[in-house]
């Protein structure tokens, strides 16, 4: 098994990390709206500040891995995609909110952002 994910494409193997870091990241920033909004803000923070180390100990890694072969640029627009790919889903299922369109033009301008900074 380890094998098979180290041969695996840089890009790959920094994306997949990095949807796993995201869905740590956004539960950490947006969750304690829904989950903890009978509770002072401090603890909120704590909690969240827990999440988001879990976060970390997966981005990191995912972004070294990935910078070995994308340019800081490219780890920030891919980083962008990701986030927006796993924020929409939360806060339409989780969070409840309602399907914009505007969802659909912030996902166009990342196309042309993924676009332009992996054209070279």
């Amino acid at each position: 098994m380890i094998n098979y994910i180290t041969n695996l494409p840089v890009v790959i193997r920094s994306s997949f990390l990095l949807i796993f870091s995201n869905m740590f990241m956004t539960f950490a920033w947006y969750g304690h709206l829904k989950n903890l909004s009978d509770r002072k803000w401090y603890i909120a923070a704590v909690i969240s500040w827990g999440i988001a180390f879990f976060e970390y100990m997966i981005q990191v890694p995912a972004n070294r891995i990935g910078y070995t072969e994308l340019s800081l640029s490219q780890l920030k627009i891919l980083q962008e995609v990701i986030t927006l790919s796993i924020f929409v889903p939360f806060a339409i299922v989780y969070m409840r909110q309602p399907l914009k369109l505007d969802y659909l033009w912030a996902g166009l301008c990342l196309l042309g952002a993924v676009y332009f900074i992996f054209r070279s």
